[in-house]
């Protein structure tokens, strides 16, 4: 994808930015991420628009019908349908010369092999197994593949005071203190670039009627979440969250300025 001139094309503005050559690291820049969820569709959909040339997707779930209050690719028309297949074609819309590849799977400790390689510019965690999100940061730390994971984007109605750390330097975040006691385990202590907030999450309303017991989406026979816990959501908070990751992966792109320490 080259330029020349003053012909314009759908990254101009983006090239009036970084330039020409920033722009072309962009195309040729090959980003995975796992979670097309809340955080992970805008992440995604920021990281298209900028003119990422490869995007490979990685999530099991179908779209659910609560899922519409807060994720890029969850309409009434694509209930029922995959997330990571939804987004592909999202995808294509906004950049037809794009490579997207798409796996409905479910990452656990087990697949580092098969989804982690040397060609990889960057990986995204925007899951939220801690045990699966524990194995990305130690496999990408291993391999040299820049990383970073969001952590938790539920039970919060403040968005302004997320931010990119160390996760050894973040507070509040009950998710960020699992994963440092688990990969503290690892011999981990530094190293695994996070997005979080200091604020505490909130308590959660009850109700007798929740998803995992009572939500059937259409094309399914199954609730289409089973957690125990299900925590409460609102548009604005996971999708700061993914846009913040985007900008993170956007200018380590163009700094080469990520290294992995373990």
């Amino acid at each position: 994808m080259k330029s020349g001139g003053n012909m314009q094309h759908k990254f101009s503005r983006t090239e009036l930015l970084i330039g020409p050559s920033g722009q072309e690291k962009l195309q040729q820049s090959s980003v995975m991420i796992f979670g097309i969820g809340g955080v992970g569709s805008f992440t995604v959909e920021a990281l298209a628009r900028a003119g990422i040339g490869h995007l490979i997707l990685v999530d099991f779930d179908d779209i659910c019908l609560t899922n519409i209050n807060r994720q890029l690719h969850a309409l009434h028309s694509t209930v029922g349908e995959a997330k990571v297949e939804v987004m592909k074609r999202r995808i294509q819309e906004i950049n037809p010369s794009a490579k997207v590849e798409a796996f409905k799977e479910f990452y656990s400790v087990t697949d580092a092999d098969r989804f982690l390689d040397s060609n990889l510019s960057y990986v995204v965690d925007a899951i939220d197994t801690v045990s699966s999100k524990v194995s990305l940061a130690k496999e990408c730390l291993l391999r040299g593949i820049p990383f970073i994971s969001s952590m938790g984007a539920g039970n919060r109605l403040t968005a302004e005071n997320y931010r990119v750390a160390d996760l050894s330097k973040t507070s509040g975040d009950p998710l960020a203190k699992a994963m440092r006691k688990l990969l503290r385990k690892e011999g981990i202590t530094k190293g695994v670039k996070v997005v979080f907030s200091p604020d505490l999450p909130l308590t959660p309303f009850t109700s007798d009627e929740d998803c995992s017991t009572n939500c059937i989406c259409p094309g399914g026979d199954a609730p289409c979440a089973v957690k125990r816990q299900i925590p409460g959501s609102i548009s604005f908070v996971p999708s700061v969250v993914g846009l913040l990751i985007a900008g993170e992966v956007i200018r380590d792109l163009l700094n080469n300025s990520t290294t992995a320490q373990v």
